[in-house]
């Protein structure tokens, strides 16, 4: 009989809301009639604001990579010169998207589970002033960090006219970020993460800077080329059929994230990184990134007295918990909990506890309840602030 009893807590894919959950059973409807027209145009102007653009946000049917391709294609030709900052596995798929597309990368090594300096990024920039593009990642999925985007936007803006284009794949609809404010040129993201859908659906959020490149670049292009996909959504349409559940699901994340509010969804995934992190703390798991480089909507653990695998393995077989292991030289040694979307403080107990009877099962030694009572006081502690 299959297991309905799963804790899905990997950092991608994210538990689904059941209102979400109702909304994509709908009945499919026609995606060239009036209904999906208005539905569309009346979910565009709600997408800028969970992006902080002022201009459309176009919708690709297919995974975060999709984004991340379109941004490559869409802004750059053979040739061109662009910076890669590689810090993780997905920092390392932006370089290889790059490469494919005959690109002139210089790439940017950060150790595994540290965040880029801002100043190397400028150094990189002043030695190779003919930088067309800076490629980012907000939160590094595989390893737990998160990249300071917006000083890196800030100081390569000073230096160049290079387009800051920014994976926001695991933190839009967690972290907080404002696409304008923060000087990034382009914003992709993805539907399996904080914003509480199946995968299946990708994001790109373009500033006028960006437009501008993508209008003058002839480089050829199908399927992603962005300005068949902002034509056809004035007119209410995406140039190819749409992933209808999943708009009907995204129609219904975006009341979720409005009847919250934005700035406490924020809030509330920085309370959990807290909650999650403090309680590692108690319990003597060697978190994997500082405090200050830490992601809210994942985190990272690099354990020494027992095996990241074998936790994993009892934590599903007996609990149903369900969490991430490391990616490429991470494989075995660290093990990731994501903690985004459809996830609240009382998700964070429960997986807590759970993983202290764990702990206990591979003979990690520590105070028992110390890490449910940290997560505990970090929650308490917010709720008095709040009074």
């Amino acid at each position: 009989m299959k297991r309905e009893w799963e804790l899905l807590h990997t950092p991608g894919p994210t538990p689904i809301p059941p209102s979400v959950d109702r909304a994509m059973s709908q009945p499919i409807i026609g995606h060239r009639g009036q209904k999906c027209k208005d539905l569309l145009k009346e979910m565009t102007p709600r997408l800028k604001t969970v992006f902080g653009s002022s201009q459309d946000v176009q919708l690709i049917t297919g995974s975060g990579t999709s984004a991340l391709e379109a941004a490559v294609v869409n802004t750059t030709s053979p040739g061109d010169e662009v910076i890669v900052v590689v810090a993780g596995a997905f920092g390392e798929r932006f370089a290889k998207i790059c490469n494919t597309y005959e690109l002139t990368v210089h790439q940017i090594d950060v150790e595994w589970g540290k965040a880029v300096q801002p100043e190397a990024v400028e150094a990189v920039l002043k030695q190779h002033p003919d930088t067309k593009a800076v490629f980012v990642t907000h939160c590094e999925t595989s390893t737990g960090v998160m990249h300071p985007v917006e000083e890196i936007a800030q100081r390569v803006h000073k230096l160049s006219e290079a387009l800051v284009i920014v994976d926001g794949v695991s933190s839009i609809g967690g972290a907080k970020i404002d696409m304008e404010q923060s000087g990034i040129d382009f914003l992709v993201s993805g539907s399996q993460k904080a914003m509480m859908l199946p995968p299946g659906l990708a994001f790109a959020a373009i500033g006028k800077r960006a437009w501008e490149v993508i209008h003058q670049n002839d480089r050829p292009r199908f399927y992603l080329d962005l300005k068949t996909y902002d034509k056809k959504l004035q007119d209410g349409q995406t140039p190819f059929t749409p992933a209808l559940s999943l708009l009907f699901g995204l129609e219904e994340v975006l009341n979720l994230i409005e009847e919250e509010g934005l700035e406490h969804v924020y809030e509330r995934h920085q309370l959990m990184k807290r909650m999650t992190r403090e309680a590692c703390k108690a319990l003597h798991l060697p978190l994997f990134v500082s405090d200050e480089d830490a992601s809210c909507t994942v985190t990272a653990i690099k354990p020494e007295t027992f095996e990241a695998e074998q936790l994993r393995k009892i934590a599903n077989e007996e609990f149903g918990l369900l969490l991430a292991g490391g990616q490429q030289h991470l494989k075995g040694q660290i093990f990731r909990i994501g903690h985004m979307g459809y996830s609240r403080p009382a998700n964070v107990l429960q997986y807590i506890s759970v993983l202290e009877i764990v702990l206990k099962r591979v003979g990690h030694e520590f105070e028992a309840g110390a890490g449910t009572a940290a997560a505990q006081e970090v929650y308490l502690t917010a709720a008095r602030e709040l009074v």
